[in-house]
């Protein structure tokens, strides 16, 4: 069954990563994880990390133009299906946020803004775990899953230039988008940006991790 329109732009709030996704949406996002954080057993509340609207309105300089997209501001990681299943398996993660931060989160905040004069789209997100050991498990098993669709025919289009250190990890897969992934105590950070330099993606991932104790 083909992909609809409304689909497309949903996965494109929400993923930041196909290009050519810059464009004023709306849309509903699915639960992926009913109930995640009902009886958390994390020590560190990802509500207290995330940057409010005026917040990110100054770091990216879009000021009243950025507003959060409907229905894009949510507790719950999003499995796109449709479109993980037009990607080689793979690369299907990229459409499927319980892979991307995998099955053992306790806390899930993600927030995605638009800046329609612009063609601009931000979103910060954040999870996070019972303990390090837990996160640090997230992230390698992430790092791994980049390797993985970058080694095949359309690792271009989907991760692109990518790289990784200890506790960080980027994705540029061209056209002004990308993902970066950071790691501290239990918490794993993620900024996705379209349109936006990698200087604005670096400070929104800084001021997040400043709030997550050590």
């Amino acid at each position: 069954m083909p992909v609809s329109a409304k689909a497309l732009v949903a996965c494109c709030a929400a993923i930041l990563v196909t290009a050519g996704c810059a464009v004023t949406v709306g849309g509903r996002a699915l639960k992926a994880t009913p109930g995640i954080d009902d009886e958390s057993l994390s020590p560190v509340d990802v509500e207290t990390l995330m940057l409010d609207q005026s917040q990110m309105r100054a770091i990216t300089g879009a000021g009243e133009d950025l507003t959060i997209i409907p229905s894009m501001d949510g507790k719950f990681p999003v499995d796109i299906d449709q479109l993980a299943k037009t990607a080689p398996p793979q690369c299907q993660w990229v459409f499927e946020e319980t892979q991307t931060f995998g099955r053992d989160v306790e806390e899930f905040h993600k927030t995605t803004f638009q800046n329609p004069p612009r063609g601009g789209l931000i979103s910060e997100g954040a999870a996070a775990y019972r303990d390090p050991a837990t996160a640090r498990r997230a992230f390698d098993g992430l790092a791994a899953l980049v390797d993985g669709c970058a080694s095949t025919p359309l690792g271009a289009m989907f991760v692109g230039d990518w790289d990784s250190t200890p506790d960080s990890l980027q994705m540029r897969p061209g056209n002004g988008c990308g993902r970066d992934y950071r790691v501290k105590n239990v918490v794993l950070v993620e900024v996705t940006a379209c349109a936006f330099p990698d200087s604005v993606s670096d400070i929104v991932l800084t001021n997040i991790l400043a709030k997550v104790p050590r």
